[in-house]
């Protein structure tokens, strides 16, 4: 029953409708006796939200591509200490601010981005199926952005080779003996999800010819379909029943 359920899931939470939410209005009832109480106890009431979600809520969600990604390849970084770092369409809220605490990051996106505050965000749009010219670093990051590249979600021109030729170009940045992190979804299998993603095959980027001739992978981590990570694993032994993982890619330019 779940297999059919969730996909469901998916399509309502896509319309627009929060099942979560919905399911909530059981609260309805606490949430109206505790409003009596407070008044009761002498509480002043200036404006009332009706918030019932959260009683079901726990301190926090602590996995998922995201969580994950966003702290692994910071701390990645951290570590390494590059000269330059630029980040290529990666979450701004997560990642983008995660390396902005410790040292400065260029963004590279195709969408535009309000001037920062932050000394450490520096910003640039740019289309990365387009060569970026007199662009170059020794570390380069593009976390959960390929698959989207060509799909035309995010107002990018549709094109069918457009995730081959964004990481094309993410290799012509990156200099000799430079770093390339590189996040997509995985499964057991390539497939196209109009307009959302693409999905790859664990092994498909060893094909990309830039990737073949040019980079060494250094290691490769994984977030499963339930969230969890799992650190510095071979790319052949994601489980088979693989839906929609995580795959967490650090090459290194060898020419």
């Amino acid at each position: 029953m779940k297999k059919f359920l969730k996909p469901l899931g998916l399509k309502i939470l896509n319309l627009g409708l929060d099942l979560r939410k919905i399911y909530s209005f059981k609260h309805y009832l606490r949430y109206r006796k505790e409003k009596k109480e407070w008044i009761r106890l002498g509480g002043k009431i200036d404006k009332s939200f009706v918030i019932l979600s959260d009683y079901d809520d726990s301190a926090g969600t602590a996995r998922g591509h995201y969580f994950h990604q966003d702290l692994l390849i910071a701390k990645l970084i951290y570590d390494h200490k590059p000269k330059r770092h630029i980040d290529v369409g990666s979450r701004v809220d997560g990642f983008v601010g995660h390396v902005a605490s410790f040292r400065e990051i260029e963004i590279l996106d195709i969408r535009k981005l309000e001037k920062s505050e932050h000394e450490n965000i520096k910003f640039i749009q740019a289309d990365l199926m387009k060569l970026v010219n007199d662009i170059s670093t020794d570390s380069l990051s593009c976390l959960h952005v390929v698959e989207h590249l060509g799909l035309g979600r995010y107002n990018d021109t549709l094109d069918v080779e457009g995730h081959n030729k964004g990481i094309t170009n993410l290799i012509q940045m990156l200099d000799k003996n430079g770093r390339l992190y590189i996040s997509f979804p995985v499964s057991k299998k390539d497939e196209v999800h109009f307009n959302a993603h693409r999905i790859f095959g664990a092994n498909t980027i060893f094909d990309h010819p830039g990737i073949k001739s040019c980079m060494q992978l250094l290691r490769f981590d994984f977030v499963d379909d339930n969230g969890k990570l799992h650190l510095n694993i071979n790319s052949n032994d994601i489980p088979k029943d693989t839906k929609y993982g995580c795959g967490i890619y650090t090459f290194f330019k060898i020419k």
